[in-house]
């Protein structure tokens, strides 16, 4: 299931309490800050040339390293009178420094600006020395390269309002100390390979290790000590470990801020207020309190955007909170936010209204990634060729003894909740707990009494199953957990939603309309299979079906289409085509699909104690 996600705005209106602070971060854009001052569009056009000058670099360098009679060109050039422009240098290192310039340069990364003007200057007062100094009698001056580089420096400095992102604090020293300690062990690394793979008598530990570490401040061959001449394979090793030393450096110098959440108690309760309102236009509204999203206001309060940092992208989710007319000052607050902090800007899981104020407030597009299964009660019925197969599942349940108990967990006694959380973990069986769109992250908190708790119980009262689902509105329902004993009989999730379903048809309970799973590529699913589709469609179809031997895909949509719903298509936000790996990445870290390794202890430590525990295992930033 998608989720929710927050974050401040400006907005007419009176001030609002200042939003969450992210810990080791900044303070979130309080509500009522007005916008930053806008930079005149003609330097954020000397911006632009400058980042895209450094993106044709990383191409040409690309180029250089497939090709070798261009890449020999660029060479003969550099090691010649004739230079070649800033930041061109044939070969795949050169294509990846470049790459991750450009990068951060989209990102308007300070640091990224202040190392790509360092390394112009540095050539361009190349280029002065060259012209005063050289002489040019037999071999003219390459002004073409040398105006080009003037070009960019004065770009650079134009453009340098434009680059406002800082990173994270102690990102220098961090970077610095792994630059120094990496080098420092590369260096005794590499002498110690090169006077073991000497082919006469290995040259002393010094010139080694001054052959090695020359290699490693040039990336290349140009320097020679002491007439060592190692196997051409260890050249190429020191190289590309120098290489790799080079860009995880940098990669720690461009670190963006991680966004831990500090979520204070007002703001929960300021969001169950917005949710009282305006919780019936979203069914995934009420996930926005979890405690692992950092919540922005607008400056009337009337709006909020939640969202969470996951590997650098802004993470948000479902619709914003609150009064719709005041969505898209909200919007333009968390896109001035990520802007100052360098994250990507990322929405999972957006209804079509708010997709729309996404893309016209903060330029995203869109992109319709699944649907989700809504089941209106009223009418809800069993009879029917199209409900046999539910009609047979429940009936099979039914006669083999088993019930269903339907309460609110204010309605549970303390002894059962604690019963039943127990249960809901030993059912996970140790497995990372998943859901951040469409999941609330605890089971049995004291303030979601308004939740509703399904269990499934035999002929000798235990409990099987269980599913619980949070406020829609005042009479809707959203799943967020479902468990079962995986040695009890099949069907008993069917049998559960089922018996909702029939209850609240016959108005034993006050539900009109049940929210359920969503469905990943429904649409693929559905009109790839049918007659007269295309190559495509069916080519597609059938990745989907083999990735779905390890992901719910195309099981999850079969299980929600027995009910007959309605499917409301939600929708991907992106930015840049180019960030789709990172932010599917991000979804999935998010969700909890992919996870970093780490020491159980030092995760309970970082995240503490979770309430109720059966969702202990969320990840935080």
């Amino acid at each position: 299931r998608p989720e929710p996600a927050r974050a401040p705005a400006p907005e007419p209106g009176p001030k609002a309490p200042a939003a969450d602070r992210d810990r080791g971060g900044a303070a979130a854009s309080g509500a009522g800050r007005g916008p930053a001052p806008s930079v005149p569009v003609w330097r954020r056009r000397f911006a632009a040339g400058a980042e895209w000058y450094v993106r044709v670099v990383a191409l040409l360098n690309l180029v250089a390293g497939l090709i070798e009679p261009f890449r020999q060109q660029v060479q003969r050039a550099n090691r010649g009178d004739f230079f070649t422009p800033v930041l061109v240098a044939s070969g795949f290192t050169g294509a990846l420094f470049a790459g991750l310039l450009a990068v951060m340069l989209r990102r308007r990364k300070r640091a990224a600006w202040t190392v790509t003007t360092v390394l112009v200057a540095i050539y361009t007062a190349l280029f002065g020395w060259a012209l005063a100094y050289v002489d040019y009698s037999e071999h003219p001056f390459n002004w073409i390269s040398a105006l080009i580089t003037v070009a960019l420096l004065v770009a650079l400095l134009i453009g340098r309002p434009v680059f406002t992102a800082r990173g994270t604090r102690g990102n220098v020293v961090l970077a610095a100390v792994v630059l120094v300690a990496g080098g420092a062990l590369l260096t005794v690394l590499g002498a110690a390979v090169v006077r073991a793979t000497y082919p006469d008598t290995p040259p002393d530990w010094g010139d080694a290790s001054l052959y090695v570490l020359l290699r490693l401040l040039t990336l290349s061959g140009v320097v020679q000590v002491a007439d060592v001449d190692v196997p051409g394979w260890v050249d190429l090793g020191i190289n590309l470990f120098g290489a790799a030393l080079l860009l995880i450096a940098l990669r720690v110098l461009f670190r963006s801020p991680r966004g831990h959440v500090a979520q204070q108690p007002e703001d929960e309760q300021r969001l169950r207020d917005l949710l009282a309102r305006h919780g019936a236009r979203d069914s995934l509204g009420y996930f926005a309190l979890r405690p692992d999203k950092a919540v922005c206001w607008s400056p009337s309060g009337k709006a909020a955007v939640l969202h969470r940092v996951v590997n650098g992208v802004a993470l948000a989710s479902g619709d914003p909170i609150g009064d719709p007319e005041a969505w898209p000052q909200a919007i333009e607050v968390w896109h001035r936010r990520l802007r100052e902090q360098g994250w990507i800007p990322a929405v999972t899981g957006a209804g079509e209204a708010a997709a729309t104020a996404y893309t016209r407030v903060a330029g995203l597009r869109a992109l319709e990634f699944g649907d989700e299964a809504v089941v209106e009660t009223a009418g809800f019925t069993l009879e029917g060729r199209a409900m046999r197969p539910l009609r047979q599942a429940h009936s099979r349940v039914r006669k083999a003894g088993y019930r269903a108990v339907v309460r609110h967990h204010r309605d549970i006694p303390d002894g059962e909740m604690a019963d039943l959380i127990r249960l809901a973990d030993a059912w996970r069986h140790g497995r990372t707990e998943r859901g951040f769109s469409m999941a609330l992250g605890r089971l049995g908190d004291p303030a979601d009494g308004d939740c509703l708790m399904i269990e499934c119980r035999d002929e000798n009262d235990r409990t099987c199953a269980l599913l619980s689902f949070v406020p829609w509105g005042g009479h809707g329902l959203s799943l967020d957990l479902m468990r079962r004993d995986r040695e009890s009989d099949n069907g008993l999730v069917e049998f559960m939603v089922t018996e909702l379903l029939l209850r609240g048809a016959a108005g034993e309970l006050q539900v009109a309309r049940v929210s359920l799973n969503f469905a990943m590529f429904r649409a693929v699913f559905e009109e790839g299979g049918r007659l007269g589709a295309g190559p495509v469609l069916r080519l597609w179809r059938a990745v989907l079906r083999f990735l779905s031997r390890w992901w719910q895909l195309e099981s999850l949509y079969r299980a929600n289409a027995k009910y007959r719903p309605d499917w409301q298509p939600r929708y991907l936000l992106y930015e840049k085509s180019t960030e789709l790996f990172a932010i599917g990445l991000a979804n999935a870290m998010a969700e909890g699909f992919v996870t970093r390794p780490r020491l159980p202890a030092v995760r309970r430590r970082r995240n503490g104690p979770h309430p109720g525990g059966a969702a202990a295992d969320v990840p935080v930033g």
